[in-house]
């Protein structure tokens, strides 16, 4: 599966009662993306902007993502980044879910 792969799924409902990927399924689909990081049972990136209105823009098209595929992550905004943390709070873990909204992150950064 690649990142193009991914970011054209669509996210499940996870209501919890689902186990999270294990470490092996996320460490391959984490190679599917490009910038992103585990880091403690999440995963992460920081996009990097030339300004503010660039910025907000960024976060805006991501909160319509966000709201689309019914799947919300963690972010911190500054003046030229704004740092991005996916995991599903619904099972505790990472999910699928979180790999397919970072690839359509990653695709709308990159238009």
């Amino acid at each position: 599966m690649t990142a193009q792969d991914l970011a054209s799924k669509r996210c499940k409902a996870c209501e919890g009662g689902v186990s999270p990927l294990k470490p092996l399924e996320v460490t391959q689909l984490l190679a599917q993306l490009t910038g992103w990081e585990l880091r403690d049972g999440v995963i992460t990136k920081t996009y990097e902007f030339t300004n503010y209105y660039q910025t907000m823009a960024f976060v805006n098209a991501a909160a319509w993502i966000s709201h689309r595929e019914d799947h919300h992550p963690d972010m911190t905004v500054g003046y030229k980044k704004c740092r991005v943390d996916y995991s599903t709070h619904a099972i505790n873990g990472l999910s699928e879910n979180d790999f397919i909204c970072a690839a359509k992150l990653d695709a709308l950064f990159s238009l």
